[in-house]
């Protein structure tokens, strides 16, 4: 009779504790990075009252031995790690995972995992989840550059940051001169000198008096004047420019070196600007027949202007974006970008062996493996969906199957008790 009541009774706990574990997915449904659990049931030890039976050829048949279970008990709980649905925030500190793989957080000082990305920046400027674990990954080195193979560090987004200025080093030309044309063609640009001082441009384009050839001068305005004074192109006062008459297209440039054949060299700038001994700047013609090539087409105007230059002045941090590489990119008000770190993932052997700890985190276990730590998209980890985050997978039509299944399944076994116990009150009655 005890027997009966013993494996009743685990079948009541087993079986509450899977209405627990419903009641938790169904009150997570909506939790952004969480992931179903489900329960594994398995028996318990038997009590064997008869052994099998060997076969008698002839004589007797073989028995089968006969065993009474004492039960049922909770073996596992399994954590489903299937992809949920990224779902749009518009938050540049949100991210999701596009595929297998965990964020790399510090928390306390230990490195836990997650799958929630919705993140946020703390008073230090740092990437931070809800319950303050810090984002982990790397931070660009001296020369700017990421190196995944360095220590982990934390990813901190440097609110109101300035980017440094940057000299202008080249000045790229477009359009069309006008193929017969008889009036010089100005063409100005405002270059930056190294502490991002403005350095204004003027291009001029004379028709030179020989079909198909055109002189340019540059020149600029002294620092703080009104001043204009003429610099040197490719070491000369000017040069000639000259077009194929049949193409349109750049035949030949004077004063260009032969190792950049499409450029000249500027130099000469007044000693008021901020630039280091020997500085030259290129004037860029892109490469004949390109279409950003400058041309010599007939043209009621001109259209030649500077299509490109590549210095800046200094600019403060206006935003940032998370690439689906990792890779954190602020923008900064001169139009210049700047990585500011990586975001690091993990893999592990057994996912399903990691620790839960609460607040969307795991631990690494012994069952679950080391960390694998990579770049998002590389060597199977997930790739990043930035101003996104991941959805629950929780299936709530499964869940409230299984709660029909675990409430009845609970109920048979209270029937067990009940059964048995009017059994027992029988047997003393006998009494």
């Amino acid at each position: 009779m005890t027997k009966s009541l013993s494996s009743a009774i685990s079948g009541i706990e087993a079986n509450q504790a899977w209405l627990d574990n419903i009641a938790n997915n169904i009150a997570n449904s909506n939790t952004v990075g969480y992931q179903s659990t489900s329960i594994q049931f398995a028996d318990l030890l038997y009590q064997q009252t008869q052994g099998a039976g060997a076969p008698t050829p002839g004589i007797v048949g073989g028995t089968n031995p006969i065993t009474v279970g004492s039960g049922v008990r909770v073996a596992s709980t399994n954590t489903n790690f299937s992809q949920g649905t990224l779902q749009q925030t518009g938050n540049p500190t949100d991210v999701a995972i596009q595929g297998q793989g965990f964020l790399v957080v510090d928390q306390g000082g230990q490195n836990m995992y997650t799958r929630d990305g919705s993140l946020q920046l703390d008073a230090a400027g740092q990437l931070v989840t809800a319950s303050g674990a810090i984002v982990q990954g790397w931070v660009p080195q001296a020369n700017g550059q990421i190196n995944p193979n360095s220590p982990l560090g934390s990813i901190a987004i440097p609110q109101g940051q300035v980017a440094n200025p940057v000299a202008t080093q080249n000045v790229t030309l477009g359009g069309n001169l006008p193929a017969g044309g008889t009036n010089p063609v100005v063409v100005t640009t405002t270059g930056y000198d190294s502490l991002g001082d403005p350095i204004p441009l003027t291009f001029t384009f004379t028709p030179s008096g020989t079909a198909n050839t055109w002189t340019v001068t540059a020149s600029t305005t002294m620092p703080g004047t009104t001043t204009a004074a003429a610099l040197q192109l490719g070491g000369a006062a000017s040069q000639t420019v000259t077009f194929n008459s049949t193409t349109g297209q750049i035949s030949g440039i004077s004063g260009a070196e032969a190792s950049n054949p499409d450029a000249l060299a500027v130099t000469g700038f007044p000693t008021g600007y901020n630039l280091p001994s020997g500085y030259a700047m290129n004037l860029d013609f892109p490469q004949p027949g390109t279409q950003q090539a400058v041309t010599q087409f007939a043209a009621a105007s001109p259209s030649v202007q500077v299509t490109n230059q590549d210095g800046a002045p200094s600019g403060a941090l206006t935003g940032f974006t998370i690439g689906s590489d990792g890779v954190v990119q602020g923008n900064y008000a001169n139009g210049k970008s700047q990585v500011l770190g990586q975001i690091a993932t993990a893999l592990f052997a057994n996912p399903e062996g990691l620790a839960k700890q609460g607040n969307l985190l795991y631990a690494a276990s012994l069952n679950s493996g080391a960390a694998q730590l990579g770049a998002p998209g590389l060597g199977g980890r997930g790739s990043l969906v930035g101003g996104a985050v991941e959805g629950s997978n929780v299936s709530i039509g499964q869940e409230l199957t299984d709660l029909v299944v675990a409430q009845t399944a609970y109920q048979a076994n209270t029937k067990v008790v009940s059964t048995t116990a009017t059994v027992l009150q029988a047997l003393v009655q006998m009494a």
